[in-house]
């Protein structure tokens, strides 16, 4: 691919950035002072803790890549035009976080020309860090991960979640998760696709799935499965992100439970 950015040189950077925004996150986890606002619905909030650790995202983007665009969680795109587009969401679980559950995210995608060529996903409380450089693997904590190899969907224990407007968006995956709950082994929810998606690069999760993602949920953990070894289909031609994620066989089999449902 065409660009002239150290990829490695990148992550090194970031690996500071984000080990200083976990501390900070996790002082004030689960804080009975934590102050919430209200997005687009009663369960889409938000904490002035999100808006804090996503600022010191973008001034380190424009610290060191001034002319990048920019596509973050709270504060939308930047005016910048550029090959290369930050995706950022500075804390992937905000009702985690809020409730003072450990398992929440930041989440950092870099794409050049329309294509994910970087992806980092940190869970500060487990102490991991997961990153990818397009055609150059996935890993964690500086070790290599790879997609789960099992083949029965049966023995397979996936993840998935639940939109914000579950209780109003006709789509909302209540339907997807009845149908493949008896034909796995379990599902689990964690409420941070970013993790989920890294939990299945490093083969915790054998499958994942989830409708209506944005981009700045997504761009990163399909780039750590895809390096991992694994496949990531979408299956929905919504303008939100739908996908299936995991090792080719499992995808084949979760897609073939649920392409009726569509």
């Amino acid at each position: 691919m065409d660009h002239t950015i150290d990829l490695f040189g990148v992550i090194d950077r970031l690996k500071q950035l984000v080990a200083e925004i976990g501390k900070f996150q996790q002082e004030n986890l689960g804080s009975a002072k934590l102050a919430l606002a209200v997005k687009s619905t009663a369960i889409d909030i938000v904490t002035e803790i999100d808006k804090k650790s996503e600022a010191k995202l973008i001034a380190f983007v424009k610290e060191y890549y001034p002319a990048h665009a920019i596509l973050a969680e709270e504060s939308g795109r930047s005016a910048a035009q550029s090959d290369y587009l930050w995706i950022i969401d500075p804390l992937d679980g905000t009702t985690n976080y809020a409730q003072g559950l450990p398992i929440f995210s930041v989440s950092i995608a870099l794409a050049y020309r329309g294509q994910t060529i970087l992806g980092l996903v940190y869970a500060p409380v487990l102490a991991e860090l997961y990153y990818a450089v397009r055609g150059q693997g996935a890993f964690l904590n500086d070790r290599p991960i790879h997609v789960a190899a099992k083949t029965n969907l049966l023995d397979s224990v996936l993840a998935t979640g639940f939109p914000y407007d579950v209780a109003e968006h006709p789509v909302n995956n209540i339907d997807y998760f009845t149908r493949l709950l008896p034909k796995t082994r379990a599902i689990r929810r964690f409420g941070s696709a970013a993790y989920d998606l890294a939990s299945v690069a490093c083969g915790r999760f054998d499958g994942y799935w989830e409708l209506n993602l944005s981009p700045w949920d997504a761009a990163a953990g399909i780039l750590l499965v895809e390096e991992a070894g694994g496949t990531v289909q979408p299956f929905r031609q919504d303008r939100k992100v739908s996908i299936i994620a995991g090792n080719n066989t499992i995808v084949g089999q979760i897609y073939n439970e649920i392409k009726t449902l569509q």
